[in-house]
């Protein structure tokens, strides 16, 4: 017997081969943990005879023979197979299957139906044309059906396929199968933009109505779910939105060819046609496409390219080639649906890596402006987001971007968010618009620079960046600090946490979103200083390495001196100046840094101070040498 990966070799060309011409679905199953997606799939592959499909491979550990058309297949094993390999799998991604019938080859993205992999089904539900969407009879609709339902929405699946399932333990009964569609179909009422929406009664165990109609369900006319798929007609939304094409690679291996390759978006394209490139506005036109090999006179969305302009311009990566008659936005500004992905809340104020096809910036969340009730699809006031709600709010990026509004692209409409310290995608947002003020609002070049105002005060500008617990001393030493340098004739200024709290920061309080928000302000508030030609000395408890993180990237290498007053807790209490740590202790002050709200020591500070081994004098004195040597 040839090798397995012989035998799945010889089946990919065969099936691509036979099948090349054929439309594509891509359609997602999801659903609450149990309500049998595995099953369902299990059985379509099955009873249809599917002429490939990868989870074949699942059977070399069984010894079981390969069937030429699945017929061989053992229902159970497959079933089990199925289940086991993505829950092997979840933590990655989806899993993805790819089979075909006779009419249609389909690209079924099988996503687990627990609530903390929520983030796996909208990956899968981003990409697909249909979505079936489970509902265990005996359980009815639960919070997890409606989260999917409005993920499903949210990222623009317009047409639903109602699987009501496990008919046979509830004795294959019309009326819960129509009390359940009565309370779907007015939940999805209420605000969810879906076209359509067709329920089916089934038993995926049994195989009732999954292939062909089944005669236990007498009062049920409609079509079985695969005569659903096999009809179905959904509208190529790709091919007939505008051209774009987001640069991926920059190819130029000889002085006479610059081409400039990535996969289209939407749209379509001929030589000739006139462009435009984004960011920025630069036009040219089409001098010839390459696909592979081959010089074509064409090309549309799906297809990998290479472009050859007919002008010599300046394109890099993340740059966006788009029809010059309906060419992408630009912005930095902008509204967004997010959902939620990580343990850990969003927090507005906090600064994340946006990614966007082969674009990416900087990140900072504005405030929310609320989230939504999944069961109601209400509009909820909030602070932050946790683990997988949806919201709404506004993000402002470091630099513009192109775009298009996720109604009316989704490919480039929808961006991940990862975060900067640890590089896990913790969210993914749907642009709704760039906001009004991104384009009024531009940079006023200044003929008075941050060099001649310093140049004026014979000085370095330089931002001290004092962190640590309450009562460690950042203030005594910051104080002693600034004092030693206007003896030295130096141009100074200190921002100091409790003083700051007086003015700028009068409305924050002190939990996490709130401490996001101060320690934002304050690094731009520094960063004017810093412009200004001063030495700025702050003095923040400043607990979160994020936020610390976020200040270091307003600046230049040589511009921050993070100094860590590395004082034990315990000390800390000890001197306890203020009587805050007893208060504390003592529930009279929730979110205190140190006892009951984490403090994040810096990973790689400029300079670290023990003050049970120095005193503020010394330490003053270190700081002074590590700044002007």
């Amino acid at each position: 017997m040839a090798h397995i990966s012989e035998l799945i070799a010889t089946d990919i060309d065969s099936y691509l081969i036979s099948h090349q011409k054929k439309s594509i679905l891509r359609f997602i199953t999801c659903g609450s943990v149990d309500d049998g997606k595995s099953t369902l799939i299990g059985r379509m592959l099955y009873e249809s005879h599917m002429l490939f499909d990868d989870q074949l491979r699942l059977l070399e550990a069984d010894s079981k023979k390969l069937g030429t058309q699945g017929s061989e297949i053992d229902f159970a094993l497959l079933v089990d197979g199925l289940a086991a390999e993505r829950e092997q799998g979840i933590t990655i991604d989806v899993a993805y299957r790819f089979f075909s019938t006779d009419k249609r080859k389909y690209i079924v993205a099988d996503t687990p139906g627990h609530e903390e992999y929520t983030r796996n089904m909208a990956t899968g539900a981003s990409t697909a044309d249909i979505a079936i969407i489970l509902v265990d009879a005996r359980q009815g609709v639960l919070t997890q059906t409606r989260r999917h339902s409005f993920i499903v929405s949210m990222v623009g699946v317009k047409k639903v396929l109602l699987a009501i399932n496990k008919l046979d333990l509830v004795d294959y009964s019309e009326q819960i199968y129509n009390n359940i569609v009565t309370e779907y179909m007015e939940f999805a009422s209420n605000a969810l933009n879906i076209e359509e929406i067709t329920p089916i009664p089934i038993s995926a165990l049994m195989g009732d109505n999954v292939v062909k109609n089944s005669k236990n369900t007498p009062w049920y006319n409609g079509q079985s779910i695969m005569e659903y798929l096999e009809s179905v007609e959904v509208s190529n939304q790709k091919l007939n939105s505008p051209f774009r094409l987001p640069v991926q690679w920059v190819n130029r291996p000889n002085s006479n060819f610059r081409g400039f390759s990535g996969l289209v978006a939407s749209g379509k394209i001929k030589i000739g046609d006139e462009v435009r490139v984004s960011p920025g506005g630069k036009t040219t036109s089409i001098q010839s496409i390459i696909t592979g090999n081959n010089e074509e006179k064409t090309a549309s969305a799906g297809e990998s390219i290479t472009l050859i302009l007919h002008d010599e311009i300046d394109i890099s990566r993340g740059d966006v080639i788009s029809e010059i008659s309906n060419p992408c936005h630009e912005a930095d500004q902008f509204q967004a649906h997010i959902l939620w992905m990580n343990g850990e809340p969003m927090i507005p104020g906090r600064q994340y890596i946006l990614k966007s096809n082969t674009q990416s910036a900087m990140l900072t969340l504005g405030k929310l402006k609320h989230k939504v009730d999944v069961n109601t699809l209400s509009d909820l006031p909030a602070k932050i987001l946790e683990m997988n709600e949806i919201g709404v709010c506004n993000i402002s990026l470091d630099r513009r971007i192109a775009f298009d509004s996720y109604v009316d692209n989704q490919t480039m409409g929808g961006f991940i968010i990862i975060d900067r310290m640890s590089n896990n995608t913790v969210g993914m947002g749907l642009i709704d618009f760039a906001l009004r003020r991104s384009s009024n609002i531009h940079w006023q070049k200044m003929d008075v620079s941050k060099d001649s105002r310093a140049q004026q005060k014979s000085q370095i500008p330089k931002l001290v960046w004092f962190t640590g617990l309450s009562g460690s001393g950042k203030s005594s030493i910051a104080n002693i600090v600034e004092k030693k340098l206007q003896a030295l004739g130096k141009h100074t200024i200190t921002l100091d946490g409790d003083n700051i709290r007086h003015g700028l920061n009068r409305d924050l309080g002190f939990n996490e979103a709130d401490r996001v928000e101060n320690i934002r302000r304050v690094g731009e508030v520094a960063k004017l200083m810093i412009d200004a030609g001063l030495i700025c000395i702050t003095s923040f408890i400043s607990p979160f390495e994020s936020e610390r993180s976020m200040v270091r990237t307003l600046f230049s290498d040589n511009e921050f001196v993070e100094v860590f007053v590395d004082t034990p807790l315990s000390v800390c209490e000890e001197r306890d100046v203020k009587g805050l740590y007893a208060k504390a202790r003592s529930g009279e002050i929730p979110n205190f840094t140190g006892i009951s709200s984490p403090f994040q020591n810096p990973s790689n500070p400029e300079m670290r101070i023990d003050t049970t081994i120095v005193s503020a004098e010394e330490a003053a004195n270190q700081i002074i040498n590590y700044i002007f040597n």
